[in-house]
């Protein structure tokens, strides 16, 4: 299901590299493909990227300190966090921004050997943890060097995508959230968070120590990132209060709704009608005249104003 992360074409393996007929795809000794895009990413994804490379060691080493600091259990919560994606044995999940793979090892423990996973990280050195981590797991599972606006698998891959600790320091939420609503397949989950210190705990002693330290807590939540797909949205805030986790599932295009049913009444009309059939340059008297025009017809006003105009323009093309 791997794609070409310019065109999402699919991509087949062909001697130490990966190829959508147009474009090459190296694939490293790990197995790891190399599949970022653009090459020459933008500021904000190559700061991202250069900050993470070669710092596998010390993010285990030193990550736990997140959860202690707040005396949070770190498995607890990731499991917590996992749970959200009603994962069953034979699951199609995509992690993006997978890093050392401390989330995708709870992840692999939920699924059995027909599942597939999908492990996507922007550092390679960090990817490769990962790789080391989930080797044992006997289901499909793909790794790739990936940026979360271009992900790199077709329309409809997966049944679930799952991402955390990351999504602040994409440089284009917007563009990530709608390639998540791409990839999952309509009625599948996804679950994101990150860093947030809401706005009741900003004025605290709390939120000044924590910012002093760490300005990204003072990143707002992607509300107005969100596709206009998503679905049954639901947002908490977890670790300490100050991690954001949003969760939703996928729909397909705008929500429904019944805008043409006739509304009761002397006005009339529908909710679409009373949007789109308003008339301009109508004075005051001649609204007047309507009114009452309209009342001794019996019509609605909607009724009435639609039939008349319809009459008079019809006329004046005679």
């Amino acid at each position: 299901m791997w794609a070409s992360p310019n065109n999402k074409k699919k991509i087949k393996a062909s001697e130490g590299y990966w190829t959508d007929g147009e474009n090459l795809f190296e694939e490293k000794s790990n197995g790891i493909i190399d599949l970022i895009f653009p090459k020459n990413l933008n500021l904000v994804d190559e700061k991202a990227k250069a900050f993470y490379e070669g710092r596998a060691d010390d993010y285990e080493k030193y990550l736990h300190l997140t959860f202690q600091t707040y005396g949070e259990d770190e498995n607890y919560i990731r499991n917590y966090m996992i749970d959200k994606l009603g994962l069953i044995s034979s699951s199609k999940v995509l992690e993006v921004a997978c890093g050392t793979g401390r989330d995708s090892v709870m992840i692999a423990e939920r699924l059995g050997k027909d599942a597939t996973a999908y492990f996507v990280d922007i550092a390679e050195d960090m990817l490769e943890t990962a790789v080391e981590k989930l080797a044992a797991y006997e289901f499909e599972k793909y790794f790739a060097l990936a940026n979360a606006m271009q992900i790199p698998l077709v329309d409809n891959a997966v049944d679930c995508l799952y991402s955390f600790g990351a999504v602040g320091e994409f440089s284009n939420t917007k563009q990530f959230f709608a390639e998540c609503v791409r990839v999952v397949k309509p009625g599948g989950k996804v679950v994101v968070g990150d860093e947030n210190l809401p706005d009741w705990m900003r004025d605290t002693k709390f939120g000044e120590i924590l910012c002093n330290y760490n300005k990204q807590f003072l990143a707002a939540v992607p509300f107005k990132d969100l596709p206009v797909e998503a679905r049954k949205v639901k947002c908490e805030w977890i670790i300490g209060g100050v991690f954001y986790l949003i969760e939703f599932e996928v729909g397909e295009g705008e929500p429904y709704a019944d805008f043409d049913f006739n509304i009761p009444g002397q006005r009339g009309g529908t909710h679409r009608t009373r949007m789109y059939g308003q008339l301009e340059g109508v004075k005051l008297p001649t609204k007047n005249l309507a009114l009452k025009a309209q009342k001794r017809s019996g019509l609605s006003m909607h009724e009435w104003l639609d039939k008349i105009v319809k009459e008079a323009a019809e006329k004046g093309l005679e």
